[in-house]
């Protein structure tokens, strides 16, 4: 869980993106050439990277257990809720969150 493929986040302050995304969801950055290189706790998820000094921008979807627990803790950390948790009529739930620079992404949560 909490896994997805590769992705690209602009922001402009490093330091509040890895404490929102860090605590969020688990995951950890180092330096590499050009990005700081993000790893998610998902052994078979891709790694991505913060453009840091970039433009706010992000694509990218987190598989999650509990849509409405995430999006309540992303609100509590600064984040919105832009669409709110939703479920399919085959039994996905997903949902639209923001961080707090503006950065739009998904988070859906497998069909159980």
């Amino acid at each position: 869980m909490n896994g997805i493929g590769w992705f690209q986040i602009g922001v402009s302050d490093a330091q509040a993106a890895h404490r929102f995304y860090g605590d969020l969801f688990g995951w950890t950055f180092a330096d590499d050439e050009a990005y700081q290189m993000i790893t998610t706790p998902d052994e078979q998820s891709i790694k991505g990277g913060l453009a840091v000094g970039q433009p706010a921008h992000a694509v990218f979807c987190v598989v999650v257990e509990d849509v409405p627990g995430v999006c309540g803790r992303a609100e509590a950390a600064g984040g919105k809720v832009l669409v709110p948790p939703t479920t399919t009529d085959d039994g996905l739930v997903f949902a639209n969150i923001t961080d707090p620079e503006g950065n739009h992404f998904g988070i859906f949560q497998p069909r159980s």
